[in-house]
């Protein structure tokens, strides 16, 4: 029960977070959107700054579980495995700044409450690929670990354009065609 209430205060913050921002919501925000006391939202939460935090890492976690099941699908060409843990970050970005303009500071990895998630976060997902990567062979001259951080630099990119979730496709398959070693990508 007690972690149900958890997911209700956070579903609560998120829900203040995309009315008022980080800055102007206030605990009371947060028990009136439930529809509780200020005294019961402190039951699951220390502060206001705890409820965002736990938040950011609650949709940072979604994502990176989604990113580890399509790194993990052995039944997935190497190709689409990338593609899903590449996807995990793009759809992140985009869920978050599509309901309003406040919600995209859950992605500021320079915030003080939430930088240390984002950066964790992308450092998993780089990890994830640079596994894949590993497993798949990479061209001559191309580490793991430098194929993976291509494809971050590639999300990231991806991030800042009106289009990207459009150009994730595209992009990753002219990408992967010079990053993974043609042999070993077309078998799992």
């Amino acid at each position: 029960m007690g972690n149900d209430r958890l997911e209700e205060v956070l579903d609560a913050t998120y829900e203040c977070l995309t009315r008022y921002g980080v800055r102007r919501t206030t605990m009371d925000d947060i028990a009136t959107t439930m529809g509780v006391s200020r005294s019961a939202v402190y039951q699951y939460v220390r502060s206001k700054d705890d409820a965002f935090r736990q938040l950011a890492a609650r949709l940072h976690d979604q994502a990176l579980a989604r990113a580890r099941q399509a790194a993990a699908d052995q039944d997935a060409p190497y190709a689409d495995r990338v593609r899903g843990v590449l996807a995990a970050k793009l759809d992140l970005v985009l869920q978050l700044s599509g309901p309003s303009p406040h919600t995209a500071e859950l992605l500021d990895v320079k915030a003080r409450l939430f930088g240390g998630i984002c950066t964790a976060f992308t450092g998993d997902l780089r990890l994830l690929l640079i596994g894949l990567f590993r497993e798949a062979g990479t061209p001559d001259g191309v580490e793991p670990a430098e194929a993976a951080d291509i494809c971050v630099a590639l999300a990231v990119g991806l991030e800042s354009v009106l289009d990207g979730e459009r150009l994730l496709e595209p992009s990753i398959r002219a990408l992967l065609a010079g990053l993974l070693d043609p042999p070993l990508a077309a078998g799992r």
